[in-house]
């Protein structure tokens, strides 16, 4: 299976700059998987095609501030840190200017309020770094960070909260997951009405989500790990709606990962705080999910490649030109699809 066989022709100017004035007006392709048929939406409409006891699970993750900007104590080389993920005072890197961090290389961020010492060094621009710094981390960290926007976006996002989920509350990732960023408390009020039951997950997105593909043997690909949890009762009441023939719907692929990834390790829902690297292309068998809300994806990703073992590369494929015939937009604040 070959990466370039997971690409599509995209114009530049469907890739949506900025996020829509009401979150639940973006547009919403919704994808039949028995016949490949399509329906054109929008995400308010969502409730007509969920039913009373359909599971909506959703990742509550919040993004950080995880850019920084710092020199470099010895030469005063600007470097450029992307916060992936923490283990106490110990953070895994994307270095923007990674030829110059050594062991020991020491980065000084803000005067000195922040310092950061290179004691590891790992592939592909990954570095990890000791955080020196007096006083509470995150508080540092919202004064000197900023939200880490996707290369694609261009534009000044004047309103950070709009790159958070309305229930983004465990602090950890390094970008948004983006399928959730349609909903509003108004709506989840009304599929709670309808008897769908909502519940939370939390994976902290970071490279394995986002990292470009860079080999043309899908197989080759190496997943970068991310750290994700559930907690016991989620996990009871999960099971309980498989038991019952309940529909399980993903918002969004970092939702979907994690629930198979617990699944193919457990055969069953349960209570875990751990990594996952799950990698999931055509051939893939589903064990956890019904239905899948999600965003439209860049050529050749691992993303797109999740949603075509879902729904069926041909199929998908077929929407997604269909989306640039409808002038849907694209990728982060962009349009959504529901996949039945």
């Amino acid at each position: 299976m070959k990466t370039s066989e997971f690409d599509y022709e995209l114009p530049p100017e469907l890739i949506a700059q900025t996020p829509l004035a009401c979150r639940s007006q973006s547009r919403l392709m919704v994808l039949h998987r028995a016949d490949g048929s399509l329906e054109h939406r929008h995400f308010s409409d969502l409730p007509d095609y969920l039913r009373p006891g359909d599971v909506l699970v959703r990742n509550n993750t919040r993004v950080i501030p995880a850019r920084l900007f710092g020199i470099k104590e010895e030469t005063g080389a600007h470097v450029e840190l992307l916060l992936l993920k923490q283990d106490g005072d110990q953070w895994e890197c994307l270095v923007g200017n990674a030829r110059v961090v050594k062991l020991g290389t020491v980065i000084t961020f803000h005067n000195g309020e922040l310092k950061a010492e290179c004691i590891g060094i790992g592939d592909k621009g990954i570095r990890f770094f000791r955080m020196i710094y007096e006083g509470i981390f995150i508080e540092i960290l919202e004064k000197l960070g900023t939200v880490p926007l996707p290369p694609y976006i261009k534009e000044k996002l004047n309103d950070p909260q709009r790159y958070q989920t309305v229930y983004a509350k465990v602090d950890g990732s390094a970008a948004a997951p983006t399928a959730g960023l349609h909903f509003t408390p108004e709506l989840f009020e009304t599929l709670r009405t309808r008897g769908v039951q909502i519940e939370e997950i939390t994976l902290h997105v970071g490279l394995g989500t986002f990292r470009p593909m860079d080999t043309e043997d899908v197989q080759e690909h190496h997943m970068h790990s991310e750290w994700f949890m559930m907690d016991r009762q989620t996990a009871q009441r999960l099971n309980e709606a498989r038991a019952q023939g309940r529909r399980i719907i993903a918002v969004g692929t970092t939702s979907c990962r994690t629930l198979e990834a617990i699944m193919s390790r457990y055969g069953q829902f349960q209570e875990c705080h751990e990594e996952t690297d799950i990698f999931i292309y055509p051939g893939y068998q589903f064990k956890a999910i019904d239905a899948l809300i999600t965003n439209f994806h860049l050529p050749k990703s691992t993303l797109i490649m999740l949603v075509s073992a879902f729904a069926g590369r041909q199929a998908v494929l077929n929407a997604y030109r269909t989306a640039v015939q409808q002038r849907y937009r694209f990728f982060s604040f962009g349009d959504a699809m529901f996949i039945e």
